[in-house]
């Protein structure tokens, strides 16, 4: 790794923080969901029948295991999905979207595109961030 590497590498992950904190922080005030709580019924939304095996939620998420299960249970509890086992394989197990789950991430849709899109018009007039941002819009 170079010098370089490493300085590009730093601003990924300042650019990506400051994204993702505006993210959550409108996610959570505007519809009471947390960042990640969307992100999963963002991939439930569009995913043939509406569900995903748990192991391939954490993976388009970025989240462990134990991580998604916790997720799940908070989605589950708030009645934005529910589990369902694999008619073939019992022990596999399945989190389904409920309506109420695509009605709070249609709402909160705007908000998230809105957010990132302000987050990362913010970060592009930052001097050191401006010409990552650039890079990642063309």
């Amino acid at each position: 790794m170079t010098a370089r590497d490493s300085e590009v590498w730093d601003g990924i992950v300042t650019l990506h923080g400051r994204v993702e904190h505006e993210l959550a922080r409108a996610v959570q005030r505007r519809h009471g969901i947390g960042l990640s709580e969307y992100r999963a019924l963002c991939r439930l939304a569009v995913a043939e029948d509406g569900e995903l095996r748990m192991q391939e939620l954490a993976d388009l998420i970025g989240l462990n295991q134990s991580s998604v299960s916790r997720l799940v249970a908070r989605l589950e509890a708030a009645g934005l999905t529910r589990r369902a086992h694999c008619p073939k394989d019992r022990r596999g197990v399945y989190t389904v979207i409920t309506e109420e789950g695509r009605a709070v991430q249609e709402k909160a849709s705007p908000t998230y595109h809105e957010t990132l899109h302000e987050a990362l018009g913010a970060a592009a007039e930052d001097r050191d961030l401006g010409p990552l941002v650039a890079v990642l819009r063309t």
